[in-house]
């Protein structure tokens, strides 16, 4: 069987793949992604292309140390009327990017490259949009409390994987994609690779 590398130590994307009985080994990119996306926006890209590229990125400086695996690199970012947002660092930031989200729709963009030896081969993205009903300041922050930093690791500050689904009045995507690594097309680009079982 091909190895399977994932270009990412985050735990959201690395519980949904092993979940899905897939083998593989976690490892960080190296990238710097702040200074990568700040580029990137200089040079034009909206969310969606900022996602796509520095997923790219990701995969391709994995891929180089381990040519003989097939590296999946992914990114996502969270985008508000065309603008993209960054992950907080205080809970007090997080409730303010709630605040800011309630009653509105948002995409998150999801992309997925996958490499091998290199090079670039296969490349995958998702938009979901979610729209979040009108919280109150009560339920927001008993939200918060109940979570903690744990939510400083999404961009939205929130998880639909625990009860921040109650956030939301609609959904329309991928879940997996929503969590950061739409699961399905990149087990089907497993098994061609030849790193699961057909």
């Amino acid at each position: 069987m091909t190895p399977v590398v994932l270009a990412s130590k985050s735990p959201s994307r690395q519980a949904v793949l092993g979940a899905a009985g897939v083998p593989f080994e976690a490892v960080g990119s190296g990238v710097d992604e702040d200074a990568a996306k700040a580029r990137l926006l200089e040079r034009g890209h909206g969310p969606r292309g900022v996602a796509a590229r520095l997923a790219e990125a990701k995969a391709l400086a994995v891929s180089v140390a381990r040519p003989d695996a097939i590296v999946i690199g992914a990114d996502q970012t969270l985008d508000l009327d065309g603008v993209l947002f960054d992950k907080v660092e205080t809970l007090d930031q997080a409730g303010a990017r709630l605040r800011q989200l309630r009653g509105k729709s948002h995409r998150l963009h999801c992309a997925v490259v996958a490499a091998q030896g290199g090079v670039a081969v296969w490349r995958h993205d998702e938009s979901p949009r979610l729209s979040m009903r009108e919280a109150s300041d009560a339920f927001i922050d008993a939200y918060l409390s109940r979570h903690g930093a744990g939510l400083l690791g999404s961009v939205g500050c929130y998880q639909l994987e625990n009860d921040g689904a109650q956030l939301f009045d609609e959904i329309d995507g991928d879940y997996f994609a929503i969590l950061g690594l739409p699961l399905t097309p990149v087990l089907n680009l497993l098994r061609q690779k030849g790193a699961l079982p057909r």
